[in-house]
């Protein structure tokens, strides 16, 4: 009994590693996304029971053998077992709203931009990149009706670049520019499981300033959870007008 703090903590780095694993395995390239988001479902909970069982009997032991360091070790590990429930927890006490059954959010529903050099042959890919039509626009409408073109006193040219380094500074890989025309494609990955959403962005000169269209369509999954809306406003907060 004596060495149980020290198995308690050992037990707790160990999933520790493993939720790591988890949520970064694939940007490691262990793996693809979906098999990394399959295993934080299946496994962060018995995960979280384990360690948060051994931290609170390593706990008690060394409450009542009064041993310090025993003590803070199954403290420890209480702690991080309990970091592991959180989302279990979370989810139990206030049961999230169901996401929109969307994975592709645009600007413009009337004629969202088209993606020229993308394709459906794109890694990893099971979601097309043709826009659902007016079902679709009408989902994402009722779901997320902030979502609207961006307008910018600046000229045309000036928003594209603008837009350009946007992209390039929330860490989107440019997968083609043309600035002649005003338009680039990129890849953004999610930070946690590393889920690929493909991005166009469309200037469009107007009377005074420019328009800025975006579009954002997941690789994988009917529903983004509300990824690309977030990432739309994101992208044009960053930009300003």
């Amino acid at each position: 009994m004596k060495h149980t703090g020290r198995i308690a903590l050992l037990i707790a780095a160990l999933g520790t590693f493993s939720v790591a694993l988890m949520l970064f395995g694939a940007r490691l390239g262990l793996w693809d996304p979906l098999t990394g988001f399959g295993l934080y479902r299946s496994y962060l909970t018995p995960v979280g029971w384990v360690v948060f069982g051994v931290g609170l009997l390593a706990l008690i032991i060394h409450l009542l053998r009064r041993e310090k360091g025993g003590v803070v070790a199954g403290g420890i590990a209480t702690l991080v077992g309990l970091a592991c429930l959180a989302p279990l927890m979370a989810t139990t006490l206030a049961p999230p709203q169901r996401a929109a059954p969307i994975h592709d959010i645009s600007t413009d529903t009337a004629h969202p931009p088209a993606f020229e050099v993308l394709d459906d042959t794109r890694e990893g890919a099971s979601n097309s990149l043709d826009h659902g039509g007016p079902e679709v626009s009408a989902i994402q409408a009722a779901a997320y009706p902030d979502i609207a073109p961006l307008e910018t006193e600046l000229a045309p040219d000036a928003a594209f670049d603008r837009a350009l380094a946007v992209a390039r500074d929330m860490g989107w890989d440019i997968i083609a520019a043309d600035a002649d025309r005003r338009r680039f494609e990129a890849t953004a990955r999610t930070p946690l499981f590393h889920f690929a959403d493909d991005v166009v962005i469309v200037v469009t000169a107007m009377t005074t300033g420019s328009r800025v269209d975006m579009r954002s369509v997941s690789r994988v999954g009917r529903s983004d959870q509300g990824v690309n809306a977030r990432r739309v406003r994101a992208f044009q907060e960053r930009f300003g007008t």
